[in-house]
């Protein structure tokens, strides 16, 4: 085993009587490589001197006389603390880094034992991973509470908005049997487009309107499409109210909706991924480029009439 292991196992509950402890002061070592037995809120360690007294911290207080320390009969050390991260505080003493848990929870965990051992350098490092996982927010959705709201939202934004409305209470009706199923459907069909697509579409929800479930689609400031997902159906004579799951029109209308990601033309790869194979050369490259975005705009113009007289850039 060599002079800088820890191993580390947790402790039996105790059914007899409870051991006695003593005071003593920690005498310095002749040799770096001296065990230190360690019984941490239950887990038991083994460390040596030199690991722990390597950095200026309480732990070196501990271990250089400078602090009495509790023993039992059989020679453990014994220090009041939760035992649940001290091997990441060896591990941090021994190397100079550590792997910090995934959890915000862990790392916040992490950083109280930190700050009571007195280590600077694992405080900051913990410090800074919080902050990080606090400004690393993948999505920000707003959810609607009035039309002002959502008609300011819509202008105050460049990007193209994709906006889902759903509210089962809406109903007048009973459902069919796979409503449910679609709905949840539809709301997870939007977290995973919000997840992928954060940075270059405004996400809204909308829990107060008329509708069941209804998505809509918007660039430049201007409806685009609508896709309704409830209808009335009739069964054994009493209507009930329907709700489905159009995934493929959804997505064609998110990749619609993404040709407006530009203003106030969509840029040069989404041209040249709505070209049409062209075998004579005998057009400029100018003359190409202005017949892709007069068509691209034809395209938009014509999405646009249903809703928008507007020319396109006005």
């Amino acid at each position: 085993m060599s002079g800088e292991s820890c191993l580390h196992h947790q402790l039996q509950p105790q059914t007899g009587p409870v051991v006695s402890v003593s005071s003593r002061t920690c005498p310095k070592a002749k040799t770096g490589n001296k065990y230190v037995q360690l019984n941490v809120g239950g887990n038991l360690y083994f460390s040596t001197l030199q690991v722990l007294t390597r950095q200026d911290t309480l732990l070196r207080s501990m271990f250089s006389g400078k602090m009495e320390v509790l023993t039992d009969k059989e020679g453990w050390i014994l220090i009041d603390r939760c035992g649940k991260h001290f091997d990441s505080i060896l591990s941090y003493l021994r190397d100079g880094f550590v792997t910090l848990p995934k959890s915000r929870q862990g790392i916040m965990e992490l950083l109280a034992e930190a700050k009571y051992y007195q280590i600077q350098g694992l405080i900051d490092l913990c410090q800074r991973a919080l902050q990080d996982n606090q400004e690393k927010a993948l999505c920000v959705i707003p959810v609607i509470t009035s039309p002002k709201e959502e008609e300011k939202l819509l202008q105050g934004c460049i990007r193209p908005v994709i906006k889902l409305l759903y509210n089962r209470g809406n109903n007048k009706y009973s459902y069919t049997s796979n409503s449910d199923d679609n709905l949840l459907k539809n709301i997870e069909l939007f977290e995973k487009l919000s997840l992928s697509y954060s940075g270059r579409v405004l996400f809204i929800k909308d829990v107060i309107g008329d509708e069941i479930c209804c998505w809509s689609f918007y660039g430049q400031g201007r409806k685009l499409a609508e896709v309704c997902c409830t209808s009335i159906v009739y069964a054994t004579e009493k209507k009930q109210t329907k709700v489905e799951f159009p995934e493929t029109r959804i997505y064609e209308e998110t990749l619609n909706a993404l040709l407006y990601e530009t203003l106030p033309f969509p840029d040069n790869s989404l041209l040249e991924a709505t070209r049409r194979c062209n075998n004579c050369c005998s057009h400029s490259e100018e003359e190409e480029a202005v017949e892709l975005r007069e068509r691209v705009r034809r395209i938009h113009v014509k999405r646009y009439s249903t809703y928008d007289d507007r020319p396109l850039g006005h």
